[in-house]
């Protein structure tokens, strides 16, 4: 089984009309169909919400100026999914359960929240936890919670208290569009699970939206996993992206980590983005990936890698 910890299928759906259960959209590669066809057997379908400072390249019109507005938008996600007859797994239980009976045309999602302003406040939580969001990522650029990608800061006196309300509730932390600073006071007050859903190494491509190597390895250190992004600017600096690019960073996370036990797909396809800022224009290309990696891993770490490490990491994380 193949795992993809980062796709924006009902942002995508819901803001720019390119539905999950047809075929993907002319010059996309993402759909229900695309990604059973793939080997794809678990997302980490993500509640993405666009907010009106947002740059050209996410502004569409299905944007927030407030938290409530970012809640609702969430919400029409959530249903979203559920419309899609997406199960949505939320416990060790329904994943042991769902990946002894999985067979290669079934797909399960885990939802992640990507920026923590659709929480109108950390008191909040324990509804989006009933909606099943079992992994919260404070930032994409700024929030109410955290500094984020272009908008250098710590985690904020909200964000303080959201981590403290997310170890209680069990959500698991994501790492991935924080700022430097937020992530080092994360570091400082988290003691759950973590990871980066969608972060490549900075040692490779510079900029505050990749992480950094003692990050990868402190996120290994607690028993977490990051993603590698297939968004071509977050693969190289210059020039059409390919799979040896991917191959690239997973290779230099492993190396940070220590092991390739904490590194994982986050592929963010359709993330903004279309085929051609991507290393593939098709998700079948995908299954190319494995015999590319056993150049540098043995058969079992790919495995892990295509999926594995994730799943391990979701079995020691999410809640009974």
């Amino acid at each position: 089984m193949i795992v993809d910890a980062h796709l924006d299928i009902g942002w995508n759906a819901i803001s720019a009309g390119r539905g999950f259960l047809a075929r993907p959209a002319q010059g996309y590669v993402i759909s229900r169909s695309s990604l059973v066809a793939a080997g794809v057997g678990l997302v980490f379908a993500t509640l993405y919400t666009a907010p009106a400072r947002a740059g050209r390249s996410m502004r569409t019109r299905f944007v927030y100026e407030n938290a409530h507005e970012a809640n609702l938008m969430a919400t029409a996600q959530v249903n979203y999914y559920r419309a899609s007859g997406l199960d949505l797994l939320g416990t060790r239980t329904e994943l042991a359960g769902y990946a002894r009976g999985w067979r290669n045309g079934r797909l399960a999602a885990i939802l992640l929240m990507e920026g923590a302003d659709p929480v109108e406040t950390p008191s909040q939580l324990g509804a989006w936890s009933d909606r099943r969001v079992r992994i919260i990522g404070p930032a994409w650029g700024r929030t109410r919670y955290s500094g984020g990608t272009g908008a250098p800061g710590g985690l904020t006196d909200l964000g303080r208290q959201l981590l403290k309300a997310m170890r209680r509730k069990k959500v698991i932390l994501d790492l991935s569009h924080m700022a430097d600073q937020s992530v080092a006071d994360a570091f400082a007050l988290w003691r759950g699970p973590i990871m980066a859903s969608h972060s490549n190494a900075r040692a490779i491509v510079p900029g505050d939206r990749q992480v950094t190597d003692e990050t990868v390895a402190e996120i290994a250190r607690r028993g977490g996993v990051v993603g590698v992004s297939f968004y071509q600017h977050h693969l190289r600096r210059f020039g059409r992206a390919t799979l040896e690019d991917v191959v690239r960073h997973v290779v230099h996370h492993a190396r940070a980590a220590g092991s390739p036990e904490h590194v994982g797909l986050g592929t963010d396809l359709d993330g903004g983005f279309d085929a051609r800022h991507a290393p593939i224009d098709n998700l079948a290309k995908l299954k190319e990936l494995p015999a590319r990696l056993r150049l540098h891993f043995n058969r079992s770490q790919v495995e892990g890698i295509m999926g594995g490490n994730w799943l391990s990491f979701l079995e020691r994380s999410l809640p009974d």
